[in-house]
């Protein structure tokens, strides 16, 4: 009898078990390089379209604006949305040198000749390399706003589950009917949400109404929790 290809928690050995946290480490990094790339890409669309930095510097700036509205509102430290822009910069560009590269090039001191052609490399591609250290940045400033609305984002996903599950016992007392479709569906279009929606939310190049868009979100992530445990066919 052939085995699925899912194999049971108990099944995987010693050895399974101990790689699951380092196969989450791993998808989780790609996956954030994978956002990474494409914020740098829209925003790189965006400079191309309009021809030159400006309008990805107003953008940086009208984020930073309504993160600052956001601190403002629910009264945290005026430093909470700036610090993961300056993290991320941190990490990309001055753990890596890029950012010390960059000053050393620009002063006309005399170079090597490596150097020298490091240097015509960099100037030749100055503008995206700018672009990749805004992008950054305002990737930051993004993500700091999306963690403003994880409390709410949590609050409603629970309450999803928790009505699913009393509706769930509901249906199963009353003797109604299951639907693995409806699961399996509900529990797709989280991961679609998280996976592609959010990301594409992160390097839109264009000024987004935080508060509408995530309130949104949340909601539909409450409301699709509470389909997918309503459903739910296992015995919790």
């Amino acid at each position: 009898m052939a085995r699925s290809g899912r194999a049971a928690f108990h099944e995987m050995g010693l050895t399974g078990v101990l790689l699951i946290p380092l196969k989450c480490v791993v998808r989780g990094v790609l996956f954030s390089l994978v956002v990474v790339v494409l914020c740098l890409t829209l925003d790189a669309s965006c400079v191309w379209r309009a021809s030159g930095l400006a309008p990805l510097y107003a953008l940086r700036a009208s984020t930073l604006a309504q993160g600052r509205a956001f601190e403002a509102r629910q009264r945290v430290s005026p430093a909470s949305v700036t610090a993961m822009a300056n993290g991320l910069y941190t990490v990309l560009f001055e753990w890596t040198a890029l950012q010390r590269m960059g000053q050393r090039f620009a002063t006309p001191e005399a170079l090597s000749l490596p150097d020298t052609l490091v240097r015509q490399f960099w100037m030749a591609h100055c503008e995206a390399f700018e672009t990749a250290m805004v992008g950054i940045q305002l990737l930051g400033l993004r993500l700091a706003i999306v963690l403003r609305f994880l409390p709410l984002g949590a609050l409603l996903y629970g309450v999803g589950t928790v009505d699913g599950l009393v509706q769930r016992a509901i249906r199963r007392a009353g003797g109604g009917r299951e639907s693995a479709h409806l699961y399996h569906g509900a529990k797709s279009a989280q991961t679609v949400i998280l996976g592609l929606v959010v990301p594409v939310l992160l390097g839109w190049p264009a000024p987004v109404r935080w508060d509408l868009c995530l309130g949104a979100i949340a909601l539909t992530l409450g409301g699709l929790a509470r389909l997918q445990w309503s459903f739910y066919r296992k015995h919790v």
